[in-house]
């Protein structure tokens, strides 16, 4: 037996076991590479349709007027996503970052939003007003400009609850929203098709009232993205799927035109917009991100299932499991305490290409009501399509890990991770 990942102190059985699982996945593994064929396919012909040339990379300073890579991008975008209009800028810094702004653009005061996926991200709540670590302290949330909520939680089964929602809707609500994926939350990630018959649904009660969707982490994982099962406006960060670990920073937005245009604004000024926002010598790497798109996702997928079957041939309780359809690129791994978290997060850290030589600690993290721990050894800061692992030190002491530029990398990491955790009993 060729054991090629002895020496990085992968014993013969948990090597082994690896084989096994990559066996059983040979299937799964092939429809995926069907898939990402596909849509490679599809961000090609987006950019060709977007005329992209090379004297349209070199980007903008000062205003950025008139970028025409950043133009190009943005039309390969909506392309690719079966939308109107797109905006896709380096400024956005984070995923909470364009969320914010979408809200920020998208909702009036007297306005009301309609949450139909239980609680959002940590890092939002200080953005909705129910943040206890940023309470009366008039940040600019939605709260501030009179702007409420409420919250429709999904059924046990991780379906929407139409009752409930339509028991939820008043002539206030304005917006309806949906986090697709799972979050630090023990509830499955949504698929596309279900984000479809809530748009049928609300289109039947409400046809004036658009949907957003919070789509990071599942971009390019499903082969059509909300947009077009009718989705009317989605938003997501650059450091995660989209940007392949090439993209440096960013976020984007794609959907109709007049929800796009508000959310432009939103992020520049009323009157300016999409109009200006320079690209800094970034439009290729962003162009090169998206290009690159389809493959990293695909190695994360394959990391991901490869996780979910060696954890839970050892025990371990995970979600999704190995063969199941994927909604986004995060694997959940129940550990049940918070050294056995530690423990994983650090071998997730201690196999990645940067920082190896260091042990994440939990820490405070801005958004966070507890201490997170994150491994991220990745070239660009944070980017969680890169190898990444975290979790909130609060039961149960989920691990979630995403991502992989390398499917090879990403093995790595769960085997070493598997055969400390074996270790210690």
């Amino acid at each position: 037996m060729d054991n090629r990942y002895a020496p990085y102190g992968i014993s013969d059985e948990i090597f082994q076991m690896s084989e096994q699982v990559l066996e059983d996945l040979a299937p799964t593994f092939a429809r995926l590479d069907q898939a990402t064929e596909k849509r490679q396919l599809r961000v090609i012909k987006a950019l060709q349709d977007a005329n992209l040339r090379e004297s349209s990379l070199q980007g903008s300073t000062g205003y950025g007027s008139y970028d025409a890579g950043r133009q190009a991008l943005e039309e390969a975008y909506a392309n690719y996503f079966r939308s109107e209009a797109a905006l896709v800028r380096m400024q956005f810094s984070s995923g909470t970052h364009v969320l914010a702004t979408c809200l920020r653009g998208l909702l009036r005061p007297g306005q009301e939003l309609l949450i139909v996926t239980s609680e959002v991200y940590d890092t939002l709540h200080a953005s909705l007003g129910i943040s206890d670590q940023y309470k009366d302290q008039n940040l600019g949330s939605l709260q501030d400009f009179d702007i409420s909520h409420k919250v429709v939680d999904l059924k046990a089964n991780g379906d929407f609850d139409y009752e409930a929602i339509k028991a939820a809707l008043s002539p206030k609500t304005s917006l309806v929203y949906v986090q697709k994926s799972l979050g630090y939350t023990e509830r499955p990630c949504l698929l596309n098709r279900q984000i479809g018959e809530l748009v049928k649904f609300l289109k039947e009660e409400r046809p004036d009232l658009p949907l957003m969707v919070d789509n990071c982490y599942g971009e390019m994982v499903e082969d059509e993205e909300p947009t077009a099962y009718g989705a009317d406006i989605c938003a997501g960060s650059l450091i995660k799927n989209l940007g392949a670990g090439v993209a440096e920073s960013g976020g984007y937005v794609c959907g109709r035109q007049d929800l796009v245009d508000r959310v432009a604004a939103a992020m520049t000024a009323p009157g300016i917009g999409a109009e200006v926002g320079p690209s800094l010598g970034q439009n290729t790497k962003l162009i090169k991100g998206f290009y690159f798109a389809p493959h990293v996702v695909r190695e994360a997928l394959k990391s991901a299932s490869h996780a979910a079957g060696l954890l839970s041939a050892l025990g371990f309780v995970v979600f999704p499991g190995a063969k199941d359809e994927r909604g986004d690129i995060v694997q959940r791994i129940a550990l049940g305490s918070p050294q056995a978290l530690i423990q994983f997060c650090e071998q997730i850290q201690f196999s990645s290409p940067v920082d190896a030589s260091f042990a994440p600690v939990p820490s405070p993290m801005a958004g966070y009501d507890c201490d997170i721990i994150m491994a991220s050894g990745s070239f660009v800061q944070g980017s969680s399509i890169e190898l990444s692992c975290d979790g909130p030190l609060r039961p149960p002491y989920n691990a979630y890990l995403q991502g992989s530029l390398s499917f090879t990398n990403g093995r790595l990491a769960v085997m070493k991770a598997a055969q400390s955790l074996v270790a210690r009993g």
